[in-house]
């Protein structure tokens, strides 16, 4: 099983609002839309952004709004190059985007904006990948042996970057052994105090991408993943499994040079 992360789905009450927001401020360009009978759905990314990089799905259900942004879901993070985070940032200001945490709050290293949704938005300086391309998605669980295991098991993630162990929280970066450099990162947020967190609707799913749809499906069910969604149920384009804390997974197979991103 590959597994590399393919997207992140994010819901918004106003889409084009939204498309127009991570255009401006981000230079994200609308990789692939689909309309269907009660919700649209975009993929966006930078412009060069690596065939193994990830994409930003943004789904809007007609007629429905005012997601729950809970706290299950932490954050997308952005890339920028190195020495570059302060311009970067005051550029976004001067353009008018909520500002939450800035770079003096956060030592210098990374930052933190809003999108029209209120989803959190973190930059970070890396010196590979392209510029504001997905770096890491940050979901919080509240075990950390538990969620380590199901990404080790299930999807054979391993810690290839960085892990931190502070007095009251640890964050735990994982991914595909071999997986390629630019491609995004999950980040697992674990707090010592023995919280539980509220899902909400804000945040989607995260979505991998895999060679062969059925055959990995068989293969986390061997490894006694949740049957959420199975290819069956939807209509072999794609499937859903669950991790321990409840969050949507979604399998997806990808064929980057299709006339559509879509499988239907």
């Amino acid at each position: 099983m590959t597994g590399t992360i393919d997207h992140v789905m994010l819901r918004v009450d106003d889409l084009e609002t939204s498309v127009d927001w991570y255009g401006t401020h981000l230079g994200y360009e609308e990789k692939d839309r689909h309309e269907g009978d009660d919700f649209s759905i975009v993929y966006l990314g930078p412009e060069g952004m690596a065939d193994d990089g990830a994409m930003l799905e943004l789904t809007s259900n007609h007629g429905e709004t005012t997601e729950e942004v809970g706290d299950a879901w932490g954050h997308i993070a952005v890339r920028v190059p190195e020495g570059e985070l302060e311009a970067h940032y005051e550029q976004l200001m001067d353009e008018g985007v909520e500002d939450y945490r800035d770079p003096e709050s956060c030592g210098g290293r990374y930052a933190f904006v809003k999108d029209p949704d209120g989803h959190e938005v973190e930059i970070v300086q890396r010196d590979y990948g392209a510029r504001w391309s997905l770096d890491h998605t940050m979901i919080r669980v509240e075990d950390a042996d538990e969620a380590l295991g199901f990404w080790t098991r299930k999807f054979e993630y391993v810690e290839p970057r960085s892990r931190w162990e502070a007095s009251s929280f640890a964050n735990y970066f994982m991914a595909p052994e071999d997986g390629a450099k630019e491609s995004m990162w999950l980040e697992l947020t674990y707090n010592y105090d023995g919280r539980s967190y509220t899902m909400g609707d804000a945040w989607g799913h995260l979505g991998i991408r895999v060679d062969d749809l059925q055959e990995d499906w068989d293969q986390l069910m061997l490894r006694e993943a949740d049957d959420y969604r199975d290819p069956d149920a939807c209509d072999n384009m794609y499937a859903f499994t669950k991790d321990q804390d409840g969050h949507e997974i979604e399998l997806i197979e990808r064929d980057l040079d299709a006339e559509s991103l879509f499988p239907f």
